[in-house]
């Protein structure tokens, strides 16, 4: 792991393009997150930083927050197979071994992915960093007993969790 050079302080300065060109990839397919934060600094440290971009993302309107949830790729799908992923989702897919299933795991994951989409309308979202894949299965079988507004809920906090994780990797105290 690289040690990361920006910090909150420089991204301060930054213009909005800059700024949101620097924090590329921690809200996936997202800028819009980045530009509506850019706009709230200076940031006092890195915790600012996210609760800033957390709270743009909360604020924006509900379709604005769909379309977000909706640029998270399925979890070992087919972008994955396809090597489409971004490289941040590529890293965390395979770290927590999705890119090492074996033909059950894999079928099963693309099972609950669909019953998943199916019954949300959404790819199922979740901060996989620490996990495996079974704790993966379990959270997709689990959390397709959600209703739909607590698992749209669920998804904003793990994605914001995920920008969390990306910013720490990204960004400097």
């Amino acid at each position: 792991m690289t040690i990361p050079t920006l910090t909150p302080a420089s991204l301060s300065q930054l213009d909005q393009a800059a700024f949101v060109a620097a924090l590329d990839g921690i809200f996936e397919h997202s800028p819009w997150v980045a530009e509506r934060a850019w706009v709230r600094r200076p940031f006092a440290d890195r915790e600012a930083l996210l609760g800033t971009l957390v709270g743009a993302m909360q604020a924006a309107p509900r379709d604005a927050q769909m379309a977000l949830i909706r640029a998270h790729p399925e979890l070992a799908g087919k972008a994955a197979v396809k090597g489409e992923l971004t490289a941040e989702s590529t890293r965390e897919q395979a770290g927590a071994g999705l890119a090492a299933c074996s033909p059950e795991e894999f079928e099963l994951i693309q099972a609950l992915n669909g019953a998943y989409n199916a019954k949300f309308g959404f790819p199922f979202i979740i901060a996989v960093r620490g996990l495996g894949r079974a704790d993966i299965i379990a959270a997709m079988e689990r959390r397709l007993g959600h209703d739909p507004e607590a698992e749209f809920a669920e998804a904003l906090r793990q994605i914001a969790r995920i920008a969390a994780l990306r910013l720490e990797e990204r960004v400097a105290e």
